[in-house]
C-alpha cells in the first residue's frame, strides 16, 4: 500500500531536528510520497534543503499564501517563476487562494491569486489552493479567468466546503483534497463527509497539512504529522464504503497524475539531519 500525503509544512519549527524520526514513521505508516506546500517565497531554499534530505520521496511547491498577500511585490511574480524553473522537484505553484475567514483586504488577495494563477498557467503547472470563507468569490474569479485565458489544473486542498461548493470546484476540473477535518465529530465536519462522498474517485486526494489539524485520534495535538495522513484516508474509505487500499491506490495514483510525479520504493535511503 502506498499513500502520498499531498500537503505538509515540513520546513516549520515544529519538525526541528526531528525529520529523521518522522520520516521513519510515516513510511512505516505507508506513506510513499510527499507534497511540500511553501507560504511564501523566502522558504524555496529551505524546502529545498528537505527536499535533498529526502531524494525521491518529496516534491514541492512555490507561491504566497493569501494571508500573506500584502507582501506581493511587482518583483514577486518573477521571483516564483524562476524558483519554479529552477528545481525540477517544483510541481506546482502555491499555496495560493482567498481567506476572508482571517483578513480583510478582500481585493489585495484576489490581485495576488490571480497573478499566480497566470504563472500556473503560463509554466504549464498545477496549482495549491486555499479557500476559507471565500468559495462563491473564488469560484467566480476562476470560470472568469478559465474563459479569458484557459483552464489551469489544481487542488482544492484541505477542503471543508459544502456539496454545492465542491460541485462549483468539479466543474472547473479541480482535484478535491481531504484532511484532518474529515476525521472529526463535530456538526460542521458533517457536510465535509457529504462532499467526501460526492466527488468522483479520480479526483480524490488525500493530506494532513502538518503541522496543524491532527486527525482523530490525536485530533488537538501539534505537530500533526505525514503517518497521520492514514487516519484521514481510512475515514475516507469509510465514508464512501471502500477499502482502505483501494482508497490508498486511487487517491495516489491521482496524486501522481496531477503532480506528474512517481512513487518510489518506500524502503529508501536514510534521512541525515
Amino acid at each position: 500500500m502506498r499513500l502520498v500525503d499531498t500537503h505538509v509544512h515540513l520546513n516549520f519549527s515544529d519538525f526541528e531536528g526531528r525529520l529523521s524520526q518522522v520520516a521513519a514513521q510515516w513510511r512505516s505508516a505507508g506513506v510513499g510520497y510527499l507534497i511540500h506546500s511553501c507560504v511564501e517565497p523566502q522558504e524555496f531554499s529551505a524546502i529545498q534543503a528537505i527536499a535533498n534530505q529526502l531524494p525521491q520521496e518529496l516534491s514541492f511547491a512555490v507561491g504566497l499564501h493569501p494571508l500573506d498577500a500584502e507582501k506581493w511585490t511587482s518583483k514577486m511574480a518573477q521571483q516564483i517563476t524562476d524558483h519554479a524553473q529552477s528545481d525540477e522537484r517544483v510541481v506546482a505553484i502555491g499555496e495560493m487562494g482567498l481567506d476572508f475567514f482571517k483578513a480583510t483586504n478582500h481585493e489585495q488577495q484576489c490581485q495576488v491569486f490571480e497573478a499566480q494563477l497566470k504563472i500556473a498557467h503560463h509554466l504549464k503547472l498545477p496549482v495549491i489552493i486555499h479557500c476559507r470563507d471565500a468559495a462563491q468569490a473564488m469560484a467566480a474569479q476562476m470560470r472568469q479567468f478559465w474563459q479569458d485565458y484557459g483552464p489551469v489544473n489544481g487542488v482544492m486542498h484541505c477542503w471543508s466546503g459544502t456539496p454545492e461548493e465542491t460541485e462549483w470546484f468539479l466543474e472547473l476540473g479541480l482535484y478535491i483534497s481531504f484532511s484532518g477535518i474529515l476525521t472529526f465529530a463535530n456538526k460542521s465536519a458533517a457536510h465535509v463527509k457529504e462532499s467526501a462522498r460526492m466527488v468522483p474517485l479520480d479526483r480524490l486526494l488525500v493530506e494532513t497539512d502538518c503541522p496543524f489539524l491532527s486527525p482523530v485520534p490525536h485530533r488537538g495535538e501539534r505537530p500533526n504529522q505525514p503517518a497521520y495522513v492514514r487516519y484521514v484516508a481510512e475515514t475516507l474509505a469509510d465514508v464512501r464504503g471502500m477499502t482502505l487500499e483501494a482508497i490508498a491506490q486511487q487517491t495516489s495514483q491521482n496524486a501522481c497524475t496531477l503532480f506528474n510525479v512517481a512513487l518510489p520504493d518506500l524502503t529508501g535511503p536514510k534521512v541525515t539531519e
